[in-house]
């Protein structure tokens, strides 16, 4: 049987992804780096906390477990040089992205490749958990007007000239007006700052995608049930997801909370 190594930061995504495969009778192993990950969730699990700052570290956890293929899942903040003191492999890896001001992608599939070139490829859990995916065309009850299937539509078209920077996953739509795209400061705080441009006389919607050329195993788009209740609160009309590339926190949750406030959730394909 394939072993699974998790490497786990932050968030709920890590341990839904690993109860779901377990489930499904994988063998799974969670290493969470250390500062980032809530050790105390992970007790009835295999698990080990290991330091983003020493990769040799879990390069022995990995080959000591016997493991066969990883997942890298769950927020970590890029670490400065200046605050912490990185072994030798680490500071051989990111050198020229931990100190730079390049793109999380471009950091995200280097480190990938690191484990892949030590024998630990990446394991295409999407495949293993399709019921974690948004795939329905519509997911709620509420479906989307008119006017914000034009707003949608307008999105995808700015969409295709930005989708290959890296950077936000989402972006605010009212009126056929660009209201705000995603930074760093991620969907939840998009959804606020926009508030503040809403108007009374059209649908305002958040567009949630991936980029062009986005590692889907290494980061993929998520909402759960944050996103929707300060979508309630700022009095947005729904979301559009990308279909078969987003994940959903929670889905049955969402989905109720969503059919008991007329909020709509609907899934597009991007050309």
């Amino acid at each position: 049987m394939t072993k699974i190594a998790i490497i786990s930061g932050d968030g709920q995504l890590p341990l839904l992804i690993g109860k779901n495969l377990i489930n499904k009778q994988f063998d799974i192993f969670f290493i969470g780096i250390k500062g980032f990950v809530d050790s105390s969730l992970y007790k009835k699990y295999n698990f080990s906390e290991i330091s983003i700052t020493s990769f040799s570290k879990i390069l022995k956890k990995l080959q000591k477990e016997k493991i066969d293929e990883i997942i890298m899942v769950g927020k970590i903040s890029r670490p400065s040089i200046r605050d912490i003191s990185f072994d030798l492999t680490t500071l051989g890896l990111i050198k020229n992205y931990f100190l730079e001001s390049k793109g999380d992608d471009k950091l995200l599939t280097t480190i990938s490749n690191f484990f892949l070139q030590k024998g630990f490829p990446l394991f295409n859990w999407i495949k293993e958990c399709p019921e974690l995916i948004a795939k329905e065309e519509n997911l709620t009850k509420v479906k989307p007007s008119k006017e914000a299937i034009v707003n949608c539509n307008k999105g995808l078209e700015v969409f295709k000239i930005i989708g290959n920077a890296d950077i936000g996953q989402s972006m605010i739509v009212q009126n056929q007006l660009i209201l705000g795209l995603e930074a760093v400061e991620g969907t939840d705080e998009l959804i606020k700052r926009c508030s503040n441009y809403l108007r009374d006389d059209g649908p305002g919607i958040l567009i949630k995608l991936s980029k062009y050329n986005q590692n889907p195993y290494l980061d993929i788009p998520v909402i759960g049930i944050q996103t929707l209740i300060n979508l309630k609160e700022y009095n947005y009309k729904g979301i559009f997801l990308e279909r078969d590339k987003c994940l959903i926190l929670d889905k049955e949750e969402v989905i109720n909370f969503c059919n008991l406030n007329k909020i709509f959730i609907s899934t597009i394909v991007k050309s």
